[in-house]
């Protein structure tokens, strides 16, 4: 694969593509740096990318906190295993306990399900780690106690979550300590966060789940209205999984199954790899139509069909078929269709991805949605809480409908590739809520049928499907392109690079014959660390 990799930069990037032996690429310079210090003393990618995860709840609270929920695919050296640490609903959310709303709140503690982040440390820790949890929290637990600047694109973030959320419990005495958000710049100190991720390696996520961290959650729940109770969270497990695939331009893509998002991924690659995709330049007018079209095809039957696994209707491997996918891909003509999917809600995750010299490679991403999630901090303990329960939908005919100890619907999609003779190729994501599987799809048309660079790949504009014939695009993207787009009945939306990750975050590492070569998003504030 690397001989055929095109290494040249066309797009307005001034970052060149990394290359290295052992190598972390993570949204924040200092949580990639912590991974790599991780290797450097005798761990592994696993090792590495649990270090930076537990780092990321430190320097980039806007996108995931200890209270994330979690995915992760790895190679071990001999097989491909996926992990969904994502939480379930509590035990009392049924129905009727939504009973004269219209939707699951958005924000505040009744939008929280159990938080699986950190059953995610731990199973990775326990089945692949080499080094012990405390000695991979120590980075962590430093920048909480001793402090660290904040980034720029995190402090303007910051910033807009403080006007969304401060009036909600715990928020602004953990996140507006000084009355207001940190500046660019600006040291920022979490002393609770660092106590919490003390006893949390200590105990192997023990005082999380069913010790005194679980009690202070459920306290401050039921005192916030929550239904969440302490069983809930003992009840919590991790699965592991096996993963879904489809060959797409001579390797083979791999997405985590349901209840993420990554199936839609799959679809539109094996519509695309119906059409044979690839006649034409990535960035022509004809390429870019057919991708649209495919996308909007795999994103109505995402909405249609997706849910928890144990709730599925029909089969995840029914949707990916390669006659029904041939079918869809018939659906496809010259103009813009509009197959009738929702508009998407927006995002607010971390992507991270290692992969170290003996050829283990990690995969993992973990969120709190829509930013700083629910808003809600646990007091005295650090713990920002996902929202993931805003996943759901009330209406009971659908298959996403909430029920009692079942899954969310989740946005949050690692990726993995490998190649056709079972070594792995790329691990790779990109944070950004709905736009997390139109990015996976954008990112392998491009490295695996055009033979970009990661970095290239990373650069390279994006677009963003969101109802309807509705196209919103970087300001980056051709004009020409746009007007041919527009010609073909695409209703596109050239958007400023100012809304909050609108295009994605993607970090990217692909192995070649004599190592990785590593890509990190310009769209934040990332690094690709390598040695």
């Amino acid at each position: 694969m690397h001989a055929d990799l095109d290494y040249s930069q066309p797009y307005a990037s001034a970052r060149s593509p990394v290359m290295g032996r052992n190598m972390v690429a993570a949204s924040q310079p200092l949580a990639a740096q912590a991974g790599l210090d991780m290797l450097r003393q005798g761990g592994n990618a696993v090792d590495a990318a649990i270090a930076a995860a537990m780092v990321l709840t430190v320097v980039e609270p806007t996108g995931c906190g200890i209270g994330s929920d979690a995915f992760a695919i790895i190679w071990d050296g001999e097989k491909l295993q996926g992990l969904n640490a994502s939480g379930r609903a509590p035990a009392a959310w049924t129905p009727e306990h939504f009973a004269g709303q219209t939707a699951i709140p958005e924000r505040g503690w009744g939008a929280v399900t159990v938080p699986g982040a950190v059953s995610a440390w731990v199973a990775l820790s326990e089945h692949y780690g080499k080094l012990p949890l405390t000695t991979i929290a120590a980075p962590a637990i430093r920048y909480a106690s001793e402090g660290y600047q904040v980034t720029p694109i995190i402090a303007e973030l910051w910033r807009r979550g403080a006007q969304l959320l401060k009036n909600q419990p715990g928020f602004a005495e953990c996140f507006l300590a000084t009355g207001a958000a940190p500046k660019a710049g600006q040291k920022v100190m979490l002393p609770d966060h660092a106590r919490t991720l003390e006893r949390i390696a200590q105990t192997k996520g023990e005082a999380f789940y069913r010790g005194e961290l679980a009690e202070a959650m459920i306290a401050h729940g039921n005192a916030n209205g929550s239904a969440m109770s302490l069983n809930d969270l003992a009840s919590h497990t991790v699965d592991w999984i096996d993963t879904l695939s489809v060959p797409f331009a001579g390797a083979t893509v791999h997405e985590l199954p349901p209840n993420g998002q990554g199936i839609a991924t799959l679809s539109g690659l094996g519509i695309l790899e119906a059409l044979g995709i690839g006649d034409h330049p990535v960035d022509s007018i004809e390429t870019t139509h057919a991708v649209l079209e495919a996308m909007k095809l795999a994103l109505a039957d995402l909405n249609h069909h997706i849910t928890d696994q144990d709730h599925m209707r029909v089969m995840a491997e029914h949707l990916l078929d390669p006659a029904y996918l041939k079918e869809r891909a018939e659906l496809i003509g010259e103009t813009a269709g509009d197959p009738g999917h929702g508009s998407p809600k927006p995002g607010g995750t971390v992507y991270l991805s290692v992969a170290d010299e003996n050829g283990m490679m990690v995969s993992f991403i973990q969120s709190n949605y829509m930013g700083f999630g629910s808003g809600v901090v646990v007091p005295g303990t650090g713990i920002s809480l996902q929202n993931r329960g805003a996943g759901f939908l009330l209406d009971p005919r659908h298959v996403n409908v909430v029920a009692p100890r079942k899954r969310p619907f989740h946005t949050i999609i690692p990726g993995f590739v490998m190649n056709n003779d079972g070594t792995p190729l790329m691990s790779f994501g990109l944070m950004g809520g709905p736009m997390q599987a139109q990015g996976h799809l954008q990112m392998m048309l491009r490295i695996l049928r055009y033979k970009q660079n990661p970095q290239a790949a990373a650069d390279a504009p994006r677009w963003r499907i969101e109802s309807g014939r509705k196209v919103a695009v970087e300001r980056s993207f051709n004009p020409e392109v746009i007007e041919g787009l527009k010609a073909k009945g695409h209703d596109i939306e050239v958007q400023a690079p100012s809304g909050v990750f609108a295009f994605g975050g993607a970090q990217i590492i692909l192995r070649t014959k004599d190592g990785y070569v590593g890509g990190s998003d310009p769209r934040k504030d990332g690094l690709v660390a390598s040695y």
